[in-house]
């Protein structure tokens, strides 16, 4: 009992500034005209064809004394891969949540090709992003819905759907389901496999085909035979695009351009797979 009041109490202190960011989101939302697109700001727009520039950029959690990160500076390239790897509690998932925009830091900045991202402008950059990580959200709905999420179902269009579905090695398992798309995956998608529930999310990406990928140790709840699997779907849907990945270990991401290591809310070291393999140092910070 006295270990589940701990980490009911630690998810609480990790989850509220996305919880306070979301209530403020939606507030400003209800305040907004109906006519709120054709006010926008000139400025709101964000398009990243250079370079995503971080500075000096810091979080630190409500009653926590140590920040989660300390003073991050990195840019990454379009086009590339960059992949983040560290223990657990050394700032990776703080600094993807900040990349989404889902919390904002206590100080420091984000540029797109020289743009600031601001609450102005988050949304527009948060519409370039595609999000897959080893927790996925899923409707209790239809399988359709779920790769067209926040689509209304009218709106939904059928053949990226199937493309979508063929590209995350969908395709056998749906049309063997009697109902097929229409076939409801359950709270929190019970009714599916962990893997089938990854592909899914990898079907949504694929649906929404944003420029910019993030994988959040997509892959690291999956027994083997699963993870091959997801893998391969994984490749197909970073192809061309900018991805950003949070990995378990190094062999995940031995072909990305850049990797940095983390810890302690710091980056501790960088360089490509080959170059950490032959520091051993990183070795002491990825345990």
């Amino acid at each position: 009992a006295t270990a589940r009041m701990v980490h009911s109490a630690q998810a609480m202190v990790f989850t509220s500034p996305v919880v306070s960011f979301m209530h403020d989101e939606v507030v400003e939302n209800e305040n907004c005209s109906s006519d709120s697109e054709s006010a926008m700001p000139l400025d709101s727009y964000v398009d990243f064809k250079k370079t995503l520039s971080i500075r000096d950029l810091s979080f630190v959690y409500d009653g926590v004394d140590l920040p989660a990160l300390d003073a991050i500076n990195l840019d990454i390239d379009v086009g590339s891969m960059t992949g983040f790897i560290g223990a657990s509690g050394a700032g990776k998932s703080t600094l993807i949540d900040c990349l989404l925009g889902l919390i904002q830091p206590l100080s420091g900045e984000m540029k797109v090709d020289g743009k600031l991202i601001t609450s102005g402008n988050v949304t527009s950059w948060q519409k370039q992003l595609g999000y897959v990580s080893q927790e996925i959200y899923l409707l209790d709905g239809s399988l359709r819905d779920n790769i067209g999420f926040g689509i209304p179902p009218d709106a939904i269009d059928e053949l990226k759907i199937h493309n979508a579905i063929e590209r995350a090695q969908l395709t056998k398992f749906i049309t063997s389901l009697p109902d097929g798309l229409e076939t409801r995956v359950g709270e929190r998608g019970v009714r599916l496999s962990g893997g089938q529930r990854q592909r899914l999310a990898i079907a949504r990406a694929f649906y929404k085909d944003s420029p910019i990928i993030i994988l959040d140790e997509a892959t690291s709840a999956l027994d083997t035979e699963s993870e091959l699997i997801v893998q391969e779907a994984l490749e197909k849907l970073i192809t061309d695009r900018t991805t950003i990945v949070i990995a378990h270990r190094l062999s995940t991401i031995e072909n990305a351009n850049k990797i940095i290591v983390l810890d302690k809310g710091e980056i501790v070291e960088t360089g490509t797979h080959d170059i950490l393999i032959e520091n051993k140092a990183c070795l002491l910070y990825t345990s």
